[in-house]
């Protein structure tokens, strides 16, 4: 058995096993802060054109070199939601109060779009081909 290992060194396309060491999926991206050293999760993928899926920190029973290891089983996994990332921009109509303002009333949610993943650096990650950015 590997040495646990930090998660500031999982890199994209490392495997990702259940809580019984079967792999499902490989690691996409990894989110946290390196400076305040918390980790919030990664996307994984099941598939290499399956949509991305988030596994919050939570669920990371263990990280050794090459693979993460789950709290969850299979039927877990996949209830795990998508990856939705907010929308980079928002659009403001004329005449609509300053940011201020607007701000002090309720405002809906913008829409989410699906994470900025291509299918060309899925494919590279699933096989192995494509490094951390």
């Amino acid at each position: 058995m590997a040495d646990p290992v930090s998660w500031l060194l999982i890199e994209p396309g490392w495997r990702v096993d259940t809580v019984d060491g079967k792999e499902v999926g490989r690691v996409l991206e990894v989110t946290g802060d390196s400076d305040a050293d918390i980790f919030d999760g990664v996307a994984i993928a099941f598939s290499m054109f399956a949509k991305p899926r988030y596994l919050p920190a939570e669920q990371v029973a263990e990280i050794v070199e090459g693979r993460v290891l789950l709290r969850l089983d299979r039927a877990g996994i996949e209830r795990l939601t998508e990856l939705r990332q907010p929308a980079a921009e928002e659009h403001i109509a004329p005449g609509q109060p300053p940011r201020s303002k607007r701000t002090e009333t309720a405002v809906a949610p913008l829409p989410r779009r699906q994470a900025p993943i291509p299918l060309r650096r899925r494919i590279l990650l699933w096989f192995g081909l494509a490094g951390r950015r």
